[in-house]
This record gives C-alpha cells, structure tokens and sequence, in this order.
C-alpha cells in the first residue's frame, strides 16, 4: 500500500455558499467583465458583474415566483451555453439543486434521472429536448414546471419576478450553508444505471478554489493580462461543471461554445482568443490530426514530421530539467525548435486562437507523445484525474515540474492511496458524500473517509499518479493472464486513421480488438493516395487501410507481453456512437453493450 498526500493551500474558511460570489465581485467590481456572450449577429458581447448579478437576481426572484424553493431540485437539460450559468448561480442563489442532464439523453434515461431526483421542475434548451421530457412526463408526478430556453423562458421568469422584492433572494441565500447539497450529478453510467452524485458547495468549493490558487498563473498568456477560457465541454460533466464555478470565484471571463466540431469550435477559439483551455484528450488529438494533414495536404508532411520530433525532444528535456536529470536543450537542438516555432508551432496555437500557452486535460488519458509535442510547440497541457464522486480534480500536473504520461500529484489538501490490489482510492474536501437514495452503493465506495474509485493505478516516488485501467475492466483469458485494455486501445488509436478501439478476449484464448476509423483522417488519407473515398463497407476490406491498421497493432503489442498482445483485429464499417448506446455521454466505450451489439464479429476472431 502506497500513499501521497498534498498539505492544503492556506485560506480562509468557506462560508455561505457558491452563489455569494456573484455578489460579491459585482460590489467590489461592479465594471469588470466576468463573461463573453454571442448576440444574434455572432460578435460576442462583453458582460460585467454587475450585470450578470443583476440577471442571477432576477431570474433567482422569477424561479421563486414560480414556486421554486429552497432545498428543490430543477433538471437542466442543455448544451453548453451563457443560460445554463445563469440558472445555475440563480437556483443557488435561493438554496436549489440543479440536476445537469445529458442534451443527448433518451427517453428513458431523462425519465430515470427526474424521476430519481425528485425533481420539480426542468429547464431545456429547444423543442426537440422538450419533447423528451414530454414523452416521459405522464410517469413523473412531481414535475411542475418546463421551461424552454429557445421559447422565451428567461423573459417568462424575469417577468414572474419583477413584483418581487430583491431581499426575498437574499434571504435564501444567506440560509445557504456550505453543507447545503449544491447538486446531483448523474454518472455517465458505463456499467449500469447512472447514480445521482450527491455534492454540496463544500465540495465544490474546496475543489475551485484549490485549482484556482495552485493554478492561477497559467491561466494569463503572460503575467498580468486578462484571464479568459472558452467553455466546450459539456456543463452536464462535472468537469465542465468545475471550469464554470471557477471561473465565476475567480474573475477569469468566461464564454461558452455549444459545439465541440471543428467548424464550429475553431471560428469561436479563434474570435473569443482565450489564454488558456481546459478540455479533453480527443479535442487535442483533432488539433494534432487537423494540424499534419493540412502539412501534408501542402506537401510538406515530412517536414511536419520533423517538427514534431523536435517539438518532442524538446519538451523531453525540459522536463529532465525540471526533475533535475539533465542540463535542458541543446544548443543545436534550440536551434531548430526556433525554426519551426515559425513554420509549425506557431500554426497550432493560431488553430486554439492564438493566445493559449497552457491548457488543462481530463476526462480519460492522454497519449505522453501528445503531451510532449503539445508542450514543445508552446502550450503546455497539464493532465488531471478525477471523477464525479470527486468533484473533477483529484490529481494533476503542477506547473512547474509536469511528468507527462501521469495524471499528476494529488491538488493540495488531497491524498492518494493505492490499496493492496492496485485501486486507487482517493481522500479530500472535493469528495462526495453519498449516492442519492442508495445506501448500499455509497458504502461501497466510502470507506473511513476514502473514496474507492474502481480505477486501478501506481504511485511514482514524486507521488505522481498513473492511471493504468478500471478494476471492472481487466480481462482475463482462458489461459489465465490478465490483461489491462485501456493501456493497449490508447496506444492502437494514436494511429492517425483510428478512430476508436476496443480490446476483447475475456475467457478467451487470446486477446483481440474490434478498431474504428476517422472517417475524416481516411478519406484524406485516400485523397492523398489519389483514390476516391470509400463506402463504408469498403473499409472492412481494403487491404492497404487493413496494413495501416495493422502496423497500429503491431506498435502497441511493443508495450506488452506476448501474452497480453492484440493477436487479431477486425475493422468495423462504423463508430460506436452515443446514438446507438454505444458510448456514455463523455464518449466512455460502453463495454457490454459494444460486446453485444457485435457479438458475432467478436466470435469470429476466434474461428
């Protein structure tokens, strides 16, 4: 059993709760711009905090109005938009608990969480997502009250409150207790049934506060500019849930972005330019990917090529400095970093607008070569590891001495333990405190204070953390080895033309592999070639796709034994999507349901 504890950050301690913070800053500032929101015309429009206070009070007075109480729960069901903050900091404002739903859940899934969550009133963004919760809303007695964003509901509210007297808000308020439940946030369910996380303004609290005051300084391009981040990820995760209270605590102007496509982000990132962007892994891997097919739709991939040899080399040796086993860059190797700081690097940040220098990732691992040519062409990616139960951030890279490959040391005032059988078990003031109505699940993962996560890790001497895969998802062959998948499907889909991947071979005789590709990578891929671009049955077979995919197998097989190696792959003419049940809301592979679903391309592998 290993452990490594950070001491917490000196602060004050919490009082009151999340919303207090909006009234706050808009009386010390009342004309600093708190965030950034699109008008009609697509130009983004600066907001105070004096005026986002203004409407947190009287969407807060119209919430009331229409009989939302203290202690309720009202369902926000959204993609990522300046609303959803609205409503949020307005429902904790009169001591309610927004319940965040997945904009792409179905039927079933949104009446299971309204109904477990008691909820008494939801909030959607348009009719399709209205006709959803309609659809459910005969088997959910206690839902009172449906607002639609894109049918005038902020107008509807802040008339229902206008009558209202402002200090009838602040007397909710100032009831609100840092062990007030601040809300319920449903797993994304890869095993089961998603479970209502119960986490109060503590929780988060603790969790902001700790990022903001450790990571503060890569928040700014360079030391003293304006603070900023464009807002992608889903407000339904936790994740994304942390960046918006943060940045609300900690005066850093926030926009929002709906789409996490390309053609959509990219315009946003580009006019919003934020100095620093948390996200996932795969939105770094479109950046890379995006990045060396324009290189070589210009002719000059091999150049490109170089460039990030370079750009790794050269993070490389940052990072032996900082850990002290070596002296930094060469001379020479200076030398050429500069020349395609001009002819690459420079291109890459221009792609995440042009200002970001430092970014965050969580969510699931990221490749340590990504890590490092990110880092080598000028934007530093700290990797994180949390979980819902957590609040987001357990662990993740200090600024100053970042180990990439790991998810970093444990966030200050957070312990990490790696118990006997490898789980790693986590121990903080961001941890949860309970399954909503499930007793029996909460004591299984709270154990004398420790969070068990299910995950499985190591601990480094430095106390960084490894991730090395899900207790639930080790297989075990026939033979009896056992074999950790999500080490070897991260390393098959560094391939440029993978898309998705998943390791099978539970009682089986040896491990296998089910690959997806990037439509988008192939059909460069081919145009490159001069071939037309393939229908999807075509690529079950093509055999030049099947020797690229090949080559990605035999790379990741390097890092295993003989026994734990891909021995056979088949190519799917499909992604797994979240459509089909496929995947979780966070883009998780649902295993079973995957295994399921191709149930016979799986026995093939082994005729």
């Amino acid at each position: 059993m290993r452990e490594f504890t950070l001491p917490p950050l000196p602060a004050a301690p919490h009082v009151g709760g999340l919303a207090d913070a909006v009234f706050e800053h808009a009386l010390d500032d009342p004309g600093h711009v708190v965030l950034g929101r699109k008008d009609e015309e697509g130009r983004w429009r600066d907001i105070t905090s004096a005026v986002f206070r203004d409407e947190v009070l009287r969407l807060a007075k119209g919430l009331l109005a229409h009989g939302v109480r203290f202690g309720d729960r009202v369902a926000i069901m959204s993609r990522t938009r300046y609303e959803w903050t609205l409503f949020d900091f307005a429902l904790w404002s009169v001591g309610a608990q927004p319940v965040p739903v997945y904009p792409t859940s179905s039927a079933e899934q949104v009446h299971w969480m309204l109904q477990d969550a008691d909820v008494s009133a939801c909030v959607v963004e348009h009719e399709d997502h209205a006709m959803t919760v309609g659809s459910v809303i005969d088997r959910l007695p206690r839902l009172e009250r449906l607002w639609q964003l894109d049918a005038g509901a902020l107008a509807e509210l802040f008339a229902a409150g206008a009558g209202l007297d402002d200090e009838v808000v602040h007397r909710h308020r100032r009831a609100v207790t840092p062990d007030s439940v601040a809300t319920v946030i449903y797993t994304s369910g890869t095993t089961g049934r998603p479970k209502g996380c119960v986490i109060t303004h503590a929780n988060l609290m603790f969790e902001a506060d700790t990022v903001l005051g450790r990571w503060e300084p890569v928040f700014h391009t360079r030391s003293g500019d304006e603070a900023s981040t464009l807002l992608f990820l889903p407000l339904s995760h936790v994740f994304g849930r942390m960046i918006e209270i943060a940045a609300i605590r900690g005066r850093v102007k926030l926009g929002h972005q709906p789409a996490l496509q390309a053609s959509a982000l990219l315009p946003d990132l580009a006019a919003f330019r934020p100095s620093f962007v948390l996200a996932v892994p795969y939105i770094f891997e479109k950046v890379y990917a995006a990045a060396r097919r324009r290189a070589q739709t210009e002719g000059r991939a091999g150049a490109f090529d170089k460039s990030v040899e370079v750009a790794v080399r050269y993070a490389e040796a940052l990072e032996r400095r900082a850990f002290g086993s070596g002296p930094g860059p060469s001379a020479a190797l200076r030398v050429r970093h500069q020349f395609f700081d001009k002819a690459v690097y420079g291109k890459v940040r221009e792609a995440m607008g042009g200002r970001v220098r430092h970014a965050m990732s969580g969510g699931s691992a990221m490749d340590r070569r990504l890590g490092l040519f990110f880092a080598g062409a000028g934007i530093t990616v700290y990797e994180g590891y949390g979980l819902t139960e957590s609040s987001a951030a357990a662990t993740a890279n200090p600024p100053e001495r970042t180990r990439y490959g790991t998810v970093g040391q444990p966030i200050p005032g957070t312990s990490v333990r790696i118990a006997r059988d490898g789980e790693v078990w986590l121990r903080g003031g961001q941890i949860f405190s309970g399954y909503l109505g499930d007793r029996e699940a909460t004591d299984a993962v709270l154990r004398d204070g420790w969070l068990a996560t299910g995950d499985l890790g190591s601990l480094d001497e430095d106390g960084y953390l490894t991730i090395t895969g899900r207790k639930k998802e080790i297989l075990v062959t026939s033979g009896g080895k056992s074999v950790s998948p999500g080490a070897l499907e991260e390393r098959v889909r560094a391939h440029p033309l993978v898309g998705q991947c998943i390791v099978v071979g539970d009682d089986r005789p040896y491990v296998a592999a089910l690959v997806t590709v990037d439509r988008e990578a192939v059909d460069h891929w081919l145009s490159v070639q001069g071939k037309p671009p393939l229908e999807p049955a075509g690529l079950v077979r093509d055999p030049e796709l099947e020797a690229e995919i090949r080559r990605a197998v035999v790379a990741a097989n390097t890092a295993v034994s003989q026994a734990e190696s891909i021995r056979t792959f088949r190519i799917l003419a499909e992604p797994f999507t979240e459509e089909h049940g496929l995947l979780t809301p966070s883009l998780k592979l649902k295993r079973k349901a995957i295994q399921t679903a191709y149930a016979a391309e799986i026995d093939a592998l082994y005729r």
